[in-house]
């Protein structure tokens, strides 16, 4: 990532910089191109009329005169003006009147006819020869001639002086944006580097490894980032915990009655039981917890992998939990309490019927297990729903506890009164099983006034209540 940052970074400060720099080239070298251009033309028209000066109205005189051919102006002094004004060449050139002898431009230099006629005319005409030198000629008229003086300059081309300092100035840019990609790179990079690392060793079994918790107040994606990786390790921890609890849990219900059949099968065979039967009732009843234990642990696995069934129908939903209660009844009865039922809603529901028997019956053993004297159940609308609620007048449940509950397997504080009711994975099946029908599962528990635990389920729309 570190990397891709850099080079991310790089690239995009190298194309900014090739672009700005084309823009400038070619606007700085047109803007050079006619700024050279004109300077040299003013140039060449001062020097000519300074020739048109020296010279005097008889240029072709004056012009026998010297040995040089310079229209009286010594070698020496165009030599200066040319060192003066850092030029590549200079020359004068005599143009006689047109109907003279043909006109011969200075080595290298190009004159058309038009360009002849404005030279005679005392105008100025400039271009560049064949060796990319730009060159201007200014006219001047003496006598009836025309005293031409063409200057000739190095032209540097785009790449100029301007250039070669937009490249070190580019260079020095890249160079800066080298050493803030890199640090920019690696602060980046850094949360997801240590992100990883982290993870890695959660991915190897080490459900301790944390990152370093970020300040509360930064809100940032990396503190996003570090508080999520805590918050999965955290769930994980917790999952392992919780899964070891539920083998254990789990080996110690399998262990109990097991340990009871097998120690009054012992008894049977070796004559040493007194009362067979009753003998085979205790092994009946261990044989039920165990097939509850195994039932309930079916319906986890079923539920979990979306593999159960459900056959929904509309159906009554307090009439449905009338009929489960009263099955419900005489194993209440057994254990000292009373069951009391209260329905006041014939709304439907669309629901499966033996499932909310099923969810019924593991809210009422939960009950058992810490009800002192009775246990209530009741139906009511809630709304758009019909709300089913367990009610028992046992301890309570800590408010620590209260969002565990449906949890399998957690303890809480309070321990039940009937430790062999139940095998502690009802309330996880009940959220399940009702989730799946469109429902929602709660608890409601006041410090030291019994628990009440409820479901409901959406009603049908076409349903009023009828019962108040």
């Amino acid at each position: 990532m570190r990397g891709r940052i850099v080079w991310t970074v790089i690239g995009a400060v190298v194309v900014a910089l090739v672009l700005a720099g084309l823009g400038t080239l070619v606007l700085t070298s047109v803007a050079a191109e006619r700024r050279a251009t004109a300077e040299l033309a003013d140039q060449a028209r001062a020097i000519s009329e300074t020739a048109a000066t020296l010279v005097g109205p008889t240029p072709r005189a004056r012009a026998a005169e010297q040995d040089d051919g310079q229209l009286g102006l010594p070698r020496a002094t165009l030599r200066r003006i040319q060192a003066a004004f850092e030029l590549e060449d200079i020359s004068l050139v005599l143009l006689p009147p047109a109907a003279a002898a043909d006109v011969r431009p200075p080595e290298g230099i190009v004159w058309s006819p038009a360009d002849v006629a404005q030279l005679r005319a005392g105008g100025t005409v400039t271009g560049r020869d064949d060796d990319r030198r730009r060159f201007a000629s200014a006219g001047s008229i003496a006598g009836g001639s025309t005293i031409v003086v063409t200057l000739v300059s190095q032209d540097e081309g785009p790449v100029g002086r301007t250039a070669r300092w937009f490249l070190l100035a580019s260079a020095f840019v890249v160079a800066l944006a080298v050493v803030a990609a890199l640090r920019l790179g690696g602060r980046l990079a850094r949360p997801v580097t240590d992100a990883t690392a982290v993870t890695s060793r959660i991915a190897r079994g080490d459900l301790t490894a944390r990152l370093d918790e970020p300040d509360p107040d930064d809100t940032g994606e990396t503190a996003v980032l570090a508080r999520s990786v805590n918050t999965m390790a955290d769930a994980l921890e917790r999952s392992r915990g919780l899964d070891r609890q539920f083998l254990m849990s789990v080996s110690h219900d399998l262990r109990t009655p097991l340990t009871s059949i097998r120690g009054y099968a012992e008894a049977i065979s070796d004559g040493a039981v007194e009362d067979p039967t009753d003998a085979a009732a205790v092994i009946a009843a261990e044989t039920v917890r165990m097939e509850r234990l195994v039932q309930d642990l079916l319906d986890l696995a079923r539920l979990d992998a979306h593999q159960f069934t459900l056959h929904l129908a509309a159906v009554p939903l307090g009439a449905v939990v009338a009929a489960a209660t009263d099955r419900l009844a005489p194993e209440v009865t057994q254990h000292g309490l009373t069951l009391e039922v209260g329905v006041a809603s014939d709304r439907e529901c669309d629901a499966d019927p033996d499932r909310v028997a099923q969810v019924l019956g593991n809210l009422v053993a939960n009950a058992l297990r810490f009800a002192r004297r009775r246990i209530v159940v009741t139906v009511g609308d809630d709304g758009a729903a019909v709300r089913v609620a367990v009610a028992d007048d046992g301890p309570g449940i800590a408010a620590d506890d209260l969002p565990h509950v449906f949890e399998r397997l957690y303890q809480g504080a309070h321990r039940p009164v009937r430790q062999e009711s139940g095998t502690g994975l009802g309330l996880a099946i009940v959220r399940e099983l009702v989730a799946a029908m469109g429902g929602d599962v709660g608890v409601d528990s006041p410090p030291g006034d019994g628990t009440v635990v409820w479901f409901r389920l959406p009603a049908r729309p076409e349903q009023a209540t009828s019962l108040s």
